[in-house]
């Protein structure tokens, strides 16, 4: 999924009353070693969710999105609603107002966080199995009582514009926003998802309730469960937190677009260090030659320590901390995107670098020995991905964003081990186009640019 530039959530503006569910949920970790089996319940309301049951611990995690509610579909003039929206529905619900809801969950210790994406409108609740019940009464009017409250709106508010400002000075958020800018042109993707100053101030109580109203329906629902819950028992509970949501979303579908790709510029900063973003055309996540493209990302700038990106810019010439390229899906566009960060006098050094990689491994490809190493980590890792409830249930959420299958989890590792050297260096030569990138870069770099 696609980075933020800060997304308001209730867990990271206040993690006191959740203490006790994060300390047993450190200690809930599902063992990796066993199978996980995902199961499929449908509720008699017809509200489906994938379950992972794991009973070691008396915790309950469940995850959810709602397809298509996303930044993308805030009206011209409101970007950032659905950021708001996402920091105001635990501010209060029904009866009870901010402090009371609020102060009800700390009392019990349950975590309940929503979050807005470009392309989804998701949350997260935690509980404790002996406040599942409450938790879930609580979810519920979150979902389809919320007050938002003027108070509410208004200090929420000056959370968001407090988090613009600071984005103002961030050479990394000034770059992200130049950069989907410059590739999206007025499409709405080009829209940061916390809006600027003037969208935010303009969001009114009404805008706040439309996109409820609008957005958050049971059939673009999809819901990730795990922890200490049957099926028998999630059945009624899913009834419980979204029966009373509508039927169908009232949302228009972002149009497809092309992203522009090419060209460098620069944006002035008075800092000892420039900030570069680069990016190319992407891959589709349903495309056959995912996998391979995924693999050969590894190796390229995904990969951490392992990658040649590393090696070349980190490694060999300590010209910066971090390197990285990474593929990004969103529902209309797809990328492969990078970023580094260096001294002034160094950027232009690192930057040519990064193209040469690029280039190399174009028209030369990866060698056996480095797509067995990429294979052993990836389906290695894999498995620490069940480490932890929060993880597991936000998995099955993304598994079924993506129609990958229940499944899935079975299936996952025998699409690494069946890529072959042949696949990945097709891809890259197919993929990788050194010649048509955009560049963005924040600082005041030194020398001569060229990518």
């Amino acid at each position: 999924m696609m980075k933020v530039f800060f997304s308001m959530t209730s867990m990271t503006r206040n993690l006191s009353g959740v203490f006790v569910v994060l300390c047993v949920l450190m200690a809930g970790f599902a063992n990796p070693a066993r199978a996980v089996e995902v199961q499929e319940v449908t509720s008699k309301g017809g509200i489906t969710a994938w379950l992972v049951e794991d009973h070691l611990n008396p915790l309950l995690t469940i995850d959810f999105s709602f397809r298509g509610a996303g930044a993308v579909t805030d009206p011209a003039g409101r970007a950032g609603l659905a950021n708001m929206v996402s920091g105001l529905l635990d501010e209060g619900a029904g009866e009870m107002d901010s402090q009371t809801f609020r102060t009800e969950m700390e009392n019990r210790s349950i975590s309940l966080s929503f979050d807005a994406g470009q392309d989804h409108f998701g949350g997260s609740l935690v509980s404790l199995t002996r406040e599942r019940d409450t938790a879930i009464d609580l979810l519920r009017l979150a979902l389809s009582e919320p007050r938002f409250d003027e108070e509410a709106i208004e200090r929420i508010r000056a959370q968001v514009i407090g988090g613009l400002r600071r984005a103002e000075t961030d050479p990394g958020s000034i770059a992200q926003r130049g950069f989907f800018a410059k590739i999206f042109g007025d499409h709405p993707y080009a829209r940061p998802v916390s809006g600027t100053f003037e969208s935010v101030a303009a969001i009114h109580q009404a805008d706040l309730r439309e996109f409820v109203r609008k957005s958050l329906a049971r059939g673009n629902l999809v819901i990730g469960v795990a922890g200490d819950i049957t099926a028998d028992e999630l059945g009624p509970l899913l009834d419980e937190a979204f029966g009373s949501l509508p039927d169908q979303a009232d949302i228009a579908t972002a149009p497809a677009i092309a992203p522009d790709f090419g060209g460098i510029e620069v944006i002035d900063q008075a800092n000892p260090q420039s900030q570069a973003i680069w990016g190319q055309k992407g891959i589709p996540r349903k495309d056959p030659d995912f996998y391979a493209a995924y693999v050969m990302n590894y190796i390229l700038g995904g990969g951490g320590f392992s990658s040649r990106l590393t090696e070349e810019v980190r490694e060999k010439r300590g010209l910066a901390y971090g390197v990285y390229s990474y593929l990004v899906d969103l529902e209309q566009a797809e990328m492969m995107l990078g970023g580094v960060a260096t001294r002034n006098d160094a950027i232009g050094q690192s930057l040519s670098l990064i193209r040469a990689e690029w280039q190399k491994m174009r028209d030369d490809g990866v060698t056996q020995t480095e797509l067995d190493n990429a294979k052993s980590y990836l389906t290695g890792a894999f498995p620490l991905r069940f480490t932890s409830l929060g993880n597991i249930s936000g998995m099955l959420v993304g598994m079924q964003a993506d129609d990958l299958g229940i499944d899935f989890i079975d299936r996952r590792n025998g699409y690494i081990d069946a890529v072959t050297l042949d696949d990945v260096n097709r891809v890259a030569k197919d993929l990788l186009d050194p010649d048509n990138m955009t560049v963005i870069v924040v600082g005041q770099p030194e020398g001569e640019l060229a990518f």
